[in-house]
């Protein structure tokens, strides 16, 4: 059995660290929520990618994979610099100041509210990159105690059953709003039959009686969470580590790198039939890469993510490549078929979804109260 306590389930510098004194060449190097900013001398180059949480393995592999291919191709070397955090917390960090050259982020809201908030980048930032710049995608599933012990199969059984549920914070967590969004849908499918053209059903009368009841289901959901961690590694963290919790709403990467990390003698991961797509963009920070002097590589590095290398790296660490129906057999095959909706068709887009469930004063400040106030 693998320790939990290993550096490797950490997920801090001291990975890192170990890397670099293993003789790995210093292309990358990660923080949590803070890095130096991205610059260009001679020669050499330095990237920061500002990122969320669960995306901290891939990068390591991937910044050592393109500063080799960069290096090969230009004759620059690129060190790329990591910070890592809750998304929402880590799209205000560049608000404020944190000079990020590419980001990352959970979802397409998060570089948009850099993009209206602070000016770095243009606002149709979306265009840039195939697939609407989203390079990988992923969706949300369970992770149980071995044995499944509460028997947990489908999203009903989160409610149904005496259960204690670990999520992240909606409030700072882009993985959290997906698993928000992903329980609202599955309530609405439950009472309308349908998600293909939800826009359509709002005339119908049955559709407030809908909205109530996937806003009950959720508040049920919330009401079951003991500790709302800031973002997705802290909340695996607190169901692996701290052994808290029957049942981790997590992404599906996360969930198979901690099943990695800890074996399958201690969890299990359980796909529900019906989840939401859930697609982590990228973005230039173009005022940024413009004062470094860094726009070229910032572009080649994001570029680089849809090339058959990043494709098949983001494949290796459980991400769904935006190219997997060109993938081989062998990495189709290893994401389990599943009804995905977007949130594009059930909730109009990430603008109006984030004003009515996430924003200050909305559905989910109405719905959540600690458990410890209950």
């Amino acid at each position: 059995m693998k320790s939990l306590s290993r550096p490797s389930f950490c997920f801090g510098i001291a990975l890192v660290v170990a890397l670099l004194a293993g003789g790995c060449a210093p292309s990358s190097s990660s923080t949590d929520g803070n890095a130096e900013s991205g610059s260009q001398k001679g020669s050499r180059v330095t990237l920061l990618n500002v990122s969320y949480d669960p995306t901290r393995e891939f990068y390591q592999e991937f910044n050592q994979q393109f500063s080799e291919h960069w290096l090969k191709t230009t004759g620059t070397e690129v060190t790329i610099e990591q910070s890592h955090g809750g998304s929402g917390k880590q799209g205000r960090a560049v608000i404020d100041g944190l000079e990020a050259d590419v980001v990352t982020l959970a979802l397409a809201f998060d570089i948009d509210a850099i993009a209206e908030r602070s000016g770095l980048l243009s606002k149709d930032w979306q265009k840039r990159f195939p697939h609407n710049s989203t390079p990988y995608q992923s969706t949300i599933v369970f992770m149980v105690r071995k044995g499944n012990p509460k028997q947990i199969a489908n999203w009903d059984d989160l409610v149904a059953k005496d259960v204690q549920i670990v999520i992240p914070n909606p409030k700072t967590s882009g993985g959290a709003r997906w698993i928000y969004l992903a329980a609202w849908g599955f309530a609405l499918r439950q009472k309308l039959g349908d998600l293909t053209d939800v826009s359509g059903l709002k005339k119908d009368p049955k559709f407030a009686e809908a909205e109530k009841a996937a806003q009950d289901f959720v508040k049920k959901i919330f009401q079951k969470v003991q500790v709302l961690d800031s973002g997705a590694r802290g909340a695996t963290n607190t169901f692996v580590q701290r052994q808290i919790g029957d049942v981790l709403l997590t992404w599906e990467n996360e969930a198979h790198l901690a099943l990695q990390e800890i074996g399958k003698d201690q969890v299990e991961i359980v796909t529900p039939p019906l989840s939401i797509l859930a697609e982590p963009p990228v973005a230039v920070v173009d005022q940024v890469t413009a004062k470094h002097g860094t726009t070229d590589v910032a572009r080649g590095y994001l570029e680089f993510l849809y090339s058959p290398e990043g494709q098949r790296l983001a494949a290796k660490h459980h991400y769904r490549p935006a190219t997997l129906a060109e993938m081989p057999n062998d990495i189709r095959q290893q994401f389990p078929k599943i009804e995905l909706f977007s949130v594009e068709q059930v909730f109009g887009g990430w603008s109006p979804a984030q004003a009515k469930h996430f924003a200050d004063g909305g559905v989910f400040d109405q719905i959540y109260q600690p458990a410890n106030a209950q």
